[in-house]
């Protein structure tokens, strides 16, 4: 019986923090038997040191080495143009690859004999790979740190305070989008004492929302709207003129919150049009507004910039806040790292790397369809 090599890389993307595998995690692999390379410094932005990696078995090599020694190469987001050519035929590249962004990153791979699997094509409706789920674990961190990171940006406070004083009212708080990070922004917000308002397309959200404390809001939508729940437990792409109504019946509810979080995204497509410069041009003096599908591609708000704080003249704060995660690397990391030991434990058998196409797991994760 052989024995598998997996390889976890240092991630070079700008402001990328996050490590594929934590040393808790390459104990749990250890004791599979699974072996276990880790890059020269990998973990160090998120606070796991070498010595950390070493002690809990794996060996720390250099980038050259692991490439040449390893089965699987771990990775957190896409590979940059220097460590896609390091990978060699027969290799297996885990991560979060962005197949539906980067299809000629995955064609040039696979065309060299570089198998892919990326975790951002899990459909979330197979409940048997929940413990797989990367886009799960990781829109939970974002939508926390997006609460906390607008409380600390608004200049009042969150919750309803009764001093010498005075009153001080609760911040008024609307998240858009409901899904995974949306609802961990609405249960952090809540938490610390705001009032919460929700909305999102998909109808089935209206009782998550609630669950939580929150308020769902209701957009009147044109007769011609249809369900906004998408393939995988996604939201699906709305119409152009289907987000020119959204936006409208938003903008007046908008105007009256002091801090407004955006959180949707449509995998492989760019993110819709939630906020309008407009919109934000009516929010009082002091709000805030947290985007959190700003990215290169554009975002959730119409005048945010990705990893960027802008001060509007009006006194309103936009953060292009695509890259959350990696604001909390430590947290990230461990959560992502846990994805991955359950994913390897589903692909090893008996010593090998298995990826079966007729495995409905490994089929979405491969971009293929069960044989």
């Amino acid at each position: 019986m052989g024995t598998v090599t997996v390889g976890a890389v240092r991630g070079r993307a700008p402001g990328e923090r996050r490590v594929a595998l934590v040393p808790e995690a390459v104990a749990l692999l250890r004791r599979d038997g699974i072996d276990v390379l880790v890059e020269t410094g990998a973990g160090a932005g998120a606070w796991f040191a070498d010595a950390d990696y070493a002690e809990a078995g794996a060996a720390v090599v250099p980038p050259h080495e692991l490439y040449t020694r390893a089965d699987a190469v771990l990775c957190v987001g896409p590979p940059d143009a220097g460590a896609a050519e390091s990978l060699r035929a027969g290799q297996v590249l885990i991560g979060l690859l962005e197949p539906l962004r980067r299809p000629a990153l995955v064609s040039a791979l696979a065309a060299r004999g570089v198998r892919t699997v990326s975790l951002d094509l899990l459909p979330r409706t197979l409940s048997r790979a929940q413990s797989m789920d990367a886009l799960t674990s990781q829109a939970n961190v974002a939508g926390y740190k997006a609460a906390v990171l607008a409380a600390d940006t608004y200049g009042r406070f969150f919750p309803m305070l009764t001093t010498a004083a005075g009153t001080m009212r609760p911040a008024q708080v609307l998240v858009l989008g409901a899904g995974v990070a949306g609802l961990q922004a609405i249960a952090t917000a809540r938490r610390l004492g705001a009032a919460v308002t929700a909305y999102d397309v998909r109808p089935e959200s209206r009782e998550e929302v609630k669950s939580l404390g929150a308020r769902f809001l209701d957009v009147a939508a044109p007769p011609t709207w249809e369900q906004g729940t998408g393939q995988g437990g996604y939201a699906r792409e709305l119409t152009e003129s289907e987000q020119r109504a959204q936006r409208a019946a938003l903008d007046a509810h908008i105007a009256r919150t002091d801090i407004v979080i955006t959180t949707a995204q449509v995998p492989g497509r760019k993110p819709p049009l939630l906020v309008t410069a407009a919109a934000v041009r009516a929010m009082k003096s002091g709000s805030v507004v947290v985007d959190l599908a700003a990215s290169e591609s554009g975002g959730n708000v119409e005048v945010s910039e990705p990893d960027r704080t802008t001060v509007l003249d009006n006194g309103v704060t936009v953060i292009g806040a695509g890259r959350l995660p990696s604001a909390m690397a430590t947290a990230a990391s461990t959560a992502y790292a846990r994805n991955l030991v359950a994913l390897l434990r589903h692909l090893v058998r008996d010593g090998e790397l298995v990826l079966d196409p007729a495995d409905e797991i490994t089929a979405a994760l491969t971009g293929g369809a069960p044989a």
